[in-house]
């Protein structure tokens, strides 16, 4: 039984010297030996022996690349605001021993020397430059954090400014900045566009306007060439009917009733002096010095005469619209002053012969009226116009003093 025990015991020791003898370390990782109280050597990724009972692993250091973030830090800026800034330290370990023995907690170390080190940074720059110039500022804290740390045996690779928070009220007036930097822009977005839309409405007025003129020249010119062959063909027809004075004479007394329509309703009054007016012009249409007889009817109307008409019409340059206007409107308005001083010229001849009345022998009778000539019209009744019938080249004018309708 006691034999028993004895191996028992034995195999259990050999069991621990084992265990503690060989020694299997992971890759990336770095176990610092110590023998008997002493730094021994440091051993790295394999399998190693070690004397038991006197050798012993130290510290474990993991050689991977590491993240540590601290905490947010108040920093006061050159323009004397307060900033919070957290900052995030990518290290590594390259030197275990004096990750061990050079420093108790190089973690603390790092913190501590980041935090002094950003204050350093951010209290020779103002709030814009903090904000604007990150990657300046980490690159200055890495440089200082990798010199400071290289007799630790850790190296800085990366220092970041996870976030820069100015104060409140900084805010607010960052935040109202920004919004009337956005709406300025829309505001000028906005009148770009409606400059643009304004540039293009005016060039298709623009347009529109050309098209209208030259439509209403257009207008113009084929209305005055509809009347340049109107006249042609009145004119030809004219001259194949072979008019007469009466002719004449018939026309103007359709063209009266025309001049006497208006506004005023004036009364007009045809004296007998119109009819030498018209013989003269007859005359002067004619060519037969007055006589009565119209046009000569001596040589006949032949085509080729009307063709030297049409072509003469054809070369008459059309006159401008307005100026035409004006001058038919001085034209109505002289033949109408011209009418009203005949009429008057009639009324006073009526009463001249009214005159005898006045010597007392009675009554004075009104001026006899001429047979076949109507009662003279009041000034209130208006002129009842009998309407005007298009003359036919075939039908015979009208006798003198029958009805024309």
């Amino acid at each position: 039984m006691e034999t028993l025990i004895v191996l028992g015991l034995l195999v259990v020791f050999a069991v621990v010297v084992i265990a503690k003898t060989i020694k299997i370390v992971p890759q990336q990782t770095a176990l610092i030996i110590e023998r008997l109280g002493s730094y021994s050597r440091t051993l790295t990724a394999g399998l190693h022996l070690l004397v038991p009972f006197f050798d012993k692993v130290r510290a474990n250091i993991d050689l991977r690349e590491q993240v540590v973030s601290f905490p947010p830090q108040p920093v006061i800026t050159s323009d004397n605001l307060v900033v919070s800034i957290d900052t995030v330290i990518y290290y590594s370990v390259i030197d275990a021993k004096s990750a061990v023995y050079e420093i108790a907690n190089f973690i603390q170390g790092i913190e501590q020397l980041t935090v002094t080190t950003l204050r350093n940074v951010i209290g020779s720059l103002d709030l814009e430059q903090t904000l604007t110039s990150r990657d300046q500022i980490n690159a200055q804290l890495r440089g200082v954090l990798d010199e400071a740390t290289g007799k630790w045996g850790i190296r800085v690779n990366r220092v970041e400014l996870k976030a820069i928070d100015p104060p409140h009220s900084v805010q607010d007036s960052m935040e109202k900045q920004m919004r009337a930097e956005r709406d300025r822009r829309a505001a000028i977005l906005t009148a770009e566009g409606v400059k643009q839309s304004q540039i293009l409405t005016a060039e298709g007025e623009k347009q529109s306007q050309i098209l209208r003129a030259e439509g209403s020249a257009q207008a113009r010119i084929l209305e005055a060439q509809g009347q340049s062959r109107a006249i042609t063909q009145v004119f030809e027809a004219i001259h194949r009917g072979k008019p007469d004075q009466k002719l004449l004479a018939y026309q103007y007394l359709q063209v009266l009733p025309q001049l006497a329509r208006g506004d005023a309703n004036k009364l007009w009054v045809i004296p007998s002096e119109l009819t030498e007016a018209l013989k003269g012009i007859g005359s002067a249409l004619g060519g037969n010095d007055g006589k009565g007889g119209g046009w000569d009817d001596s040589e006949p109307w032949t085509p080729a005469d009307s063709e030297a008409s049409r072509a003469a019409f054809d070369d008459v340059e059309l006159q401008d619209p307005a100026e035409a206007l004006r001058e038919a409107r001085s034209q109505a308005q002289a033949t109408e002053r011209e009418a009203e001083g005949h009429a008057q010229e009639h009324v006073g001849r009526g009463s001249y012969a009214a005159a005898p009345g006045s010597r007392g022998d009675g009554p004075a009778a009104p001026p006899a009226q001429p047979q076949g000539t109507p009662p003279p019209a009041t000034q209130d009744l208006p002129v009842v116009e009998p309407p005007a019938a298009p003359l036919d080249p075939g039908t015979p004018p009208p006798a003198p003093g029958s009805d024309p309708r």
